[in-house]
């Protein structure tokens, strides 16, 4: 069988460069070399796509030093729409070289400029195949609002809350401030548009609301103040179906939060302590076919066309609250995406695989 040639692209210009980075170490280590020839193209910080290097570990995550895609002289060129789909890279000294013609662009990016619709609009423009979401999904589900809008409206239970904007706090913080008193005793507080936890914060009693905007309109001009909701926080990993079929979800897996007040960016990506990952989670039968169902159910209420891991919280009474869903979830050897997928039969290897084979049928 003849190699496919795979560009895998990673970083970018959001708060989440690093994750990505990270989850970009990840895919190069266990993507099927028989199968496909690998072309790394990085996005640096300010947005120039750069030839990056094929290697895992120069990406590997630690709390020392955080990977990053650096500007290393480089410039991508991409295919037009009219001509071939040849990849070529301007290398520093201003010559010009072929790395190959590309069949599936595999977009690893988080945030904003990755996940928000922006790059997948890009390419539907060169007409490129690329795996992953599409434009109306991914940016339906990166702003968490407009998230909650499609869930409510086909039925699926979302945390109480409220949305404001920057202008609106601005202009009457107190008005803001009554209602989020009217949330409840404890709230968070969150970016709209932003994931991995980036700038969310949790508020007791009123007590450092100020602050907690202020981090959170530093990602965002919009803000979600949601309701505490209690119960377990169990995620689903779905995957779009093939040829008209229907999405299949993975087997659940839940965060198990020992010492901290909630799954925060060092507890995700850090290995911090006070954080347990169980998968498969330890659920009865009758509660993991209605978490599958559900998450089948909230993907297409977003239109998802490639993959999403959705967030849950399972209330003690067994009410399932849908808290989010991200389109290209966290896609390290350790994140809950890949450890679901693995825990319903698939390797890692194999569920990079499906992502570029289901890329390169849309």
């Amino acid at each position: 069988m003849d190699k496919q040639t795979v560009a895998v692209l990673f970083g970018g210009r959001s708060s989440e460069h690093s994750i990505s980075s990270a989850t970009a170490g990840g895919v190069l280590a266990a993507i099927d070399r028989d199968r496909y020839d690998v072309i790394p193209v990085g996005i640096t910080r300010e947005g120039a796509f750069v030839l990056e290097q094929d290697d895992p570990a120069h990406f590997a995550l630690n709390p020392e030093r955080m990977p990053e895609v650096a500007d290393n002289g480089t410039r991508i060129r991409w295919p037009q729409p009219s001509g071939d789909r040849m990849l070529r890279a301007v290398l520093a000294d201003g010559s010009s070289v072929d790395l190959g013609e590309i069949d599936v662009v595999l977009p690893l990016l988080h945030g904003l400029h990755g996940e928000d619709g922006a790059i997948q609009g890009f390419f539907d423009v060169l007409d490129v195949p690329y795996a992953g979401g599409g434009i109306l999904d991914s940016a339906v589900c990166l702003d968490k609002h407009f998230t909650k809008l499609a869930l409510s409206a086909a039925g699926i239970s979302v945390a109480p809350g409220i949305t404001v904007r920057q202008a609106e706090w601005d202009a009457d913080p107190e008005s803001v401030r009554e209602r989020v008193r009217a949330l409840g005793e404890t709230v968070f507080v969150k970016p709209a548009s932003a994931g991995s936890s980036v700038g969310v914060s949790r508020v007791d009693g009123g007590e450092g609301l100020d602050e907690a905007f202020r981090i959170a309109f530093h990602e965002d001009a919009k803000v979600l103040v949601e309701s505490r909701v209690t119960g377990r926080e169990v995620e689903v990993g779905v995957l779009a179906g093939r040829g008209g079929a229907r999405a299949r979800a993975s087997l659940p897996g839940e965060v198990v939060l020992t010492t901290r007040s909630f799954y925060d960016f060092e507890g995700k990506y850090l290995g911090g302590e006070g954080v347990d990952i169980v998968c498969p989670a330890e659920l009865d039968d009758d509660l993991i076919a209605r978490l599958r169902d559900t998450a089948v159910r909230a993907f297409e209420a977003v239109d998802g066309t490639g993959l999403a891991r959705v967030d849950f919280f399972v209330t003690p009474d067994g009410e399932l609250v849908v808290n989010e869903l991200n389109t290209m979830p966290g896609f390290t050897p350790i994140s809950m995406f890949p450890k679901c997928w693995i825990a319903s039969g698939m390797t890692y290897s194999e569920l990079i695989t499906e992502l570029i084979e289901a890329g390169l049928q849309k």
